[in-house]
């Protein structure tokens, strides 16, 4: 897994929680910085697809393990 510069554990909460946990926690990183964010939710995979094309945040990674989901953003 890529190195990251914070991490959100959303775990235990629904859509839509994790993308504006998210969104909030990115608005207070530096443009560049990588954002890790683990969620149990599987519709969270479709969310952060759509939010990092709805904010132009790269969607660096995303990937299941264990029964939760991995998602790395990196702030443009």
């Amino acid at each position: 897994m890529a190195d990251f510069d914070q991490e959100l554990d959303a775990s235990g909460l629904n859509c839509p929680l994790p993308i504006l946990r998210a969104k909030k926690t990115l608005t207070s990183m530096e443009t560049g910085k990588v954002l890790h964010i683990i969620a149990t939710d599987p519709g969270s995979v479709k969310d952060f697809e759509a939010f990092a094309k709805q904010t132009g945040n790269e969607l660096m990674e995303s990937r299941e393990e264990g029964g939760k989901f991995h998602f790395l953003i990196k702030k443009a």
